[in-house]
């Protein structure tokens, strides 16, 4: 059903500080901007998935919906949007799998600066069957290309995204039997007192922590945080670093053969990390 993450959602109060915040930091310029019902977006597209700003920038019901979220939760990840091919099919499937899907709906958006229109079909699960956290699922008519560079070292992709949650088996039903992503790893590093489990849609891996000192409960999920793969980890340091963004210096990654570093500023609420894989794990994304 799914084929693999079309976008995440990050809300700012500001789209025009947002883009370039998110400019800076991933060296590409929004492949797309909009403004509809109130509402101002950026798109940032990827090897393998999209980011999209949304801001409030006007009067209207969208632009009411999204202050009421900032309002609620502050800057940072609001939501998630699967890529499916066929959302009629997508939909009864939802619906059989007890996620009460809302009816499908159609979209579109006008690019402010080439004036060309995207649309599509979607349809939400109701947050309650998905633990909190907001999950769309999507048909485009077509995709956007690439994010062009701004800076000789890059972003290349989303490496991972975290998902935190106090139950882990709930949040595995979910994602690995209900919704089909493939899971590659359950690993408990008892140092960390933490457990991982590691779910793979398309070219990205869906990591979900648990801290086990807080016992399993039925609070809701959390999109926790980011991983953006590059192919030069010191360069980029560099660049963000000249830039002016706080950023820790390079440590051993988890993952053998990985390096990373965190980004401390210019994220907009998202925990944000930047990784470098081995030649192999490089080879097989």
């Amino acid at each position: 059903m799914i084929t693999g993450l079309d976008h995440a959602v990050v809300l700012v109060r500001d789209i025009e500080a947002g883009v370039a915040g998110y400019q800076t930091l991933l060296g590409r310029a929004p492949a797309w901007r909009a403004q509809s019902d109130g509402a101002a977006t950026a798109i940032f597209v990827l090897d393998n998935t999209s980011l999209e700003l949304m801001a409030p920038a006007g009067e209207g019901a969208a632009a009411d919906r999204v202050r009421a979220a900032l309002d609620r939760q502050g800057e940072g990840l609001a939501s998630l949007a699967f890529s499916v091919d066929d959302i009629a099919k997508a939909h009864h499937r939802l619906a059989r799998l007890g996620l009460a899907p809302e009816d499908i709906s159609d979209g579109a958006s006008k690019d402010l600066a080439s004036g060309r229109t995207l649309t599509w079909k979607r349809t939400r699960a109701s947050a309650e069957s998905t633990h909190g956290i907001r999950l769309f699922f999507l048909e485009r008519a077509e995709r956007l290309a690439r994010s062009a560079e701004t800076a000789s070292v890059s972003v290349t992709l989303l490496d991972h995204l975290v998902i935190a949650t106090p139950d882990p088996e709930r949040t595995a039903a979910l994602y690995g039997a209900r919704l089909g992503l493939d899971m590659k790893l359950d690993r408990t590093i008892a140092a960390l007192g933490t457990r991982f489990l590691f779910f793979r849609t398309g070219a990205l891996v869906f990591e979900v922590i648990h801290r086990i000192k807080d016992g399993r409960g039925d609070g809701p999920d959390k999109i926790f945080g980011v991983s953006w793969r590059v192919a030069d980890i010191e360069a980029t340091r560099a660049r963000l670093q000249q830039a002016g963004l706080d950023v820790s210096e390079p440590r051993e990654g988890r993952k053998p053969g990985t390096r990373v570093f965190t980004v401390r500023t210019g994220t907009f609420g998202v925990p944000t990390i930047v990784i470098q894989q081995g030649q192999r794990e490089a080879r097989d994304s």
